[in-house]
Formats: structure tokens, sequence, C-alpha cells
């Protein structure tokens, strides 16, 4: 018999020195009915704290030795190569398949879209294929994508350039539904496209920051002092429920400098308490909101949620090389330097978004359309857009003073975008 290690008790030798009945002390209890009282009082407050904690953001579960079979997305009907990165790749000019439609025929696209319209004298920027470098992106089927969506809902929630990915997606489905069965409204915030016989819509949200904000207006909202209040998803959030497919962005209207205003009130308080926090810290903010609603909204067996990243601007020629002063206006070349990432795409807010994507187990499929929008400083709308104020004669002197580097021509750079929806929605 092996005698016992200096650390090993028997239940005999330790039953004397416990007493009969054991007691709680007086402030072992009070102590115990305080954190109960918090628990209660700030619950979602953990709740939401805790739910940023968990270890791993799965966009679709790997098999393991008690699940063979991985779960499958909704609207899945394939499986993209684990080799083939779809959003790393090359643009290789197609004169056969592109454009997709003209952009004369459909009458969806804003004037402040509508390149050629606006005098665009060239259309080479319509001509362009993204290829990725191991596998090839699966054709856009109209048909499929609204048989897909007979009897669903499939919204855009955003600032302008995800209102320009809604206008390219309905100008890509459009040619295939009958006049007298497609309608489009729009009322306040909300733009809605319905294909009657499909009994299908494709809606569009105005929510530039994803939370309640100052430039919550659909049509004034160019505020310079931008205020984002805290906490206020649901403000605009009570709109996006029962969606089946949700597409959200957010990104330059966070960009006004170092720092950004926090309301922590409300708007209708006479005093309003504002902070100011880094850009970081206050998008960190609205990626959390983001998440946590889209974890108790969305049902992950029935829908889809994606999130458009960052869109470049090309504000600075001297990033590629240009000289100084130069931006997009008169390019209709490429940046061919596969390395190439413009001073205006912060790779602080990059980090941001993998930080906080990597801490949460909610589904949702990230679109990384930033790096190869970067190459495309020719797709811009420029100086060929409608204007809503006339030019001074200094502007028409110096066309770069006012052309526009943040949106983009359609047909153009955008349907791409929806091509990589398309290929993640059918093929994650």
């Amino acid at each position: 018999m092996k005698p016992s290690s200096p650390m090993s008790f028997t239940s005999s030798s330790l039953s004397p020195s416990l007493p009969r009945k054991t007691r709680l002390s007086p402030y072992l209890f009070t102590l115990l009915t305080f954190i109960l009282f918090v628990c209660v009082l700030y619950g979602e407050d953990f709740m939401c704290i805790f739910s940023q904690l968990e270890p791993t953001f799965v966009l679709q579960p790997s098999p393991t030795p008690g699940n063979k079979k991985a779960e499958k997305l909704a609207f899945a009907i394939g499986k993209t190569e684990e080799s083939c990165d779809v959003f790393s790749g090359k643009w290789v000019r197609d004169e056969v398949s592109r454009p997709q439609y003209e952009e004369w025929e459909c009458p969806y696209i804003q004037p402040q879209l509508t390149c050629q319209e606006r005098g665009r004298p060239e259309k080479d920027y319509q001509f362009w294929r993204w290829q990725p470098n191991h596998c090839d992106l699966p054709s856009f089927n109209a048909t499929l994508m609204l048989e897909t969506l007979r009897g669903k809902r499939m919204m855009y929630v955003g600032d302008s350039l995800n209102r320009g990915m809604f206008v390219s997606m309905i100008c890509l489905l459009h040619r295939v539904i009958p006049d007298d069965q497609k309608s489009i409204k729009t009322s306040g915030s909300l733009t809605v496209f319905t294909a009657k016989e499909y009994n299908a819509t494709i809606e569009f949200y105005w929510a530039p920051f994803l939370l309640e904000s100052n430039s919550d207006d659909a049509i004034v909202h160019r505020v310079s002092d931008r205020v984002v209040r805290k906490g206020s998803i649901n403000k605009h959030g009570r709109h996006w429920k029962n969606v089946d497919i949700i597409v959200f962005n957010t990104y330059l209207w966070w960009m006004t400098g170092l720092k950004m205003k926090i309301l922590q009130g409300s708007f209708e308080d006479k005093e309003k308490v504002i902070t100011e926090v880094s850009t970081e810290d206050a998008y960190r903010m609205g990626m959390k909101s983001m998440l946590r609603w889209v974890k108790n909204n969305m049902d992950r067996k029935k829908t889809r949620v994606f999130f458009t990243s960052m869109s470049p601007t090309h504000a600075k020629g001297i990033d590629w090389g240009g000289e100084p002063g130069q931006n997009c206006y008169n390019q209709t070349t490429l940046i061919e330097d596969p390395n190439y990432w413009g001073s205006d795409c912060r790779k602080s807010i990059m980090k941001v978004i993998g930080e906080v994507f990597g801490r949460s187990k909610t589904p949702i499929t990230l679109l990384n359309i930033t790096q190869m929008s970067n190459y495309r400083k020719d797709a811009h709308t420029s100086i060929y857009k409608k204007q809503w104020s006339p030019l001074t004669s200094e502007q028409l002197e110096n066309p770069t003073s006012y052309a526009d580097c943040v949106h983009w021509c359609l047909p153009g750079l955008q349907d791409t975008w929806n091509e990589l929806l398309f290929a993640k929605l059918f093929y994650p």
C-alpha cells in the first residue's frame, strides 16, 4: 500500500474539524445580496459585455468530431473552394460581358451617378471584370436572385455608397422583370423597389452611422458638426426587422477627423451631454451595436447578414505617384501596384472591424471590397454628375476642385460589389 502524500486526505480525517452546521456570516450575506441586486439592475449591460468576449467569430461553422457536417448557411446552394479568396485578385479588361446593362436603359440610376449622361467622354471604366487569383466568380444570375427573393425582403442599410450598391442591384435585376411588374417608392429614409410577380422587395434605408445621429434626414444631412447618439441603433433598427437578407455599410461619415462627438442622452434633452472620443473608439461602438442588433433580431437559420468594408476615395494623386493637387479627375487608367493602399483608407478602422468581428459568434459575412476598389481611381463620378448648386467661375476653371472622388459611376465598380455579394450568398 502506498503511503499517503502530504496533500492527500480521507473524509474521516477531515470530519472532526468540520462544524455540524455551516452558517453564512452577515458580511458574506450582505455581499451576495448586493451582487444579486447589481446583476438584476444591470443584467442587460453585462450580457452585452459578455457577448463581446465570445472567443471566435465564425462565418461558417467548421465540422467537429461530434458534428461531421457543418451548418448550412441560409440560401447557400454550393460552396467556394477553401483555397479561393474572391476578394484577392486583379482587374481584367472584358469587352464581351461588360457592362452588364447600359446606363440609359436603367431608369433607377440617380443623376449623381449617370456619368455618360453628364458628359463623360469615354466608357473605359465600364469594361473591367474582377478576376480572383485562384478561382472564378460565379456569373451573376438575375433569375436565380429573383427566385431566391420570392416572398422575401432584401435591404441595404447605410449611406449613399450603399445606396449606389442598392441601385446597382436593381439595375442588374430589372431587365428580366416586365415593366408593369415593378415599381419603386421612397418615403423618408426608406426606398423600396418591388418585383410584383415575385412578391419581393429590394430596399434601401438611409442611416449613415447605423445609430441615431444629427445626419439622419435622408435629404438634408450635410452637417459639418456630426453627433452620434450612443446605444441608439433601435431607432433605425425597428425598420429593419423581418428582413431576409440585409447588407450594412458605414465608414465615411465617421471620418470627421481624429475625434467623434458622442451624445450620451437624447437629442430632445434641453441640456445635452456630449463627449469626444477617438474615431476608432466611436466606430468600435457602432460595430458592437450593429452586431448586438443582428444577434437579437436575425434568425441565423433563415436570414443572411453582410457588411461592406470601407469604400476608398481617390482625393490625393500623390498616393499613386501623381502630381500634388491631383485627384480622380481625368483619371482613366487603373492603379497597377497590387500593394497599393490609399491614405484615405484608415488601416486602424480595418483593424477595429477585425477585432470586433473576431470576438463575436454573430453570423455575418464581410464583403471586403476595399483593396479591389483601391485600384479603381478611374471609376469615380468625378465632375460628371448633377451639381446641386451652380458652379462658380473659379470651379469651372479648375475641375479638380469640385470632382467627386467618393461616389462611383453606374454601370461600373459597384456592380462587381454585388457580384461578390451574389457569390457569398449562394457559394459561401
